[in-house]
């Protein structure tokens, strides 16, 4: 669970990062967790979009991969949320 001001530090770095991935008409599948997950490991931080014609909310979206992948919402706004977990092999970034 990140404290506020982790959740502010993190929602700051996310600004400069692009999205990397979407959730599409299909909502969240098991190969957007595995994905997602894979990411996760990687980069730590990842900004995510909800598509419009997809039956998720951002919101719902963000907290079903959060808690498929053990991740924290860092924040939602409009469509785009941004995903944390510190990685099991490296940690990238300090908070």
């Amino acid at each position: 669970m990140l404290s506020s001001k982790q959740r502010a530090t993190l929602r700051s770095m996310a600004n400069g990062i692009d999205t990397i991935m979407q959730v599409g008409k299909d909502g969240v599948t098991d190969n957007l967790i595995t994905t997602i997950d894979d990411a996760l490991e990687a980069r730590e931080l990842i900004k995510l979009k909800v598509l419009d014609n997809s039956a998720e909310t951002p919101r719902s979206a963000a907290e079903s991969l959060a808690q498929a992948t053990g991740a924290d919402v860092v924040c939602t706004v409009g469509t785009k949320f941004v995903l944390y977990r510190e990685s099991k092999k490296k940690k990238k970034i300090i908070i």
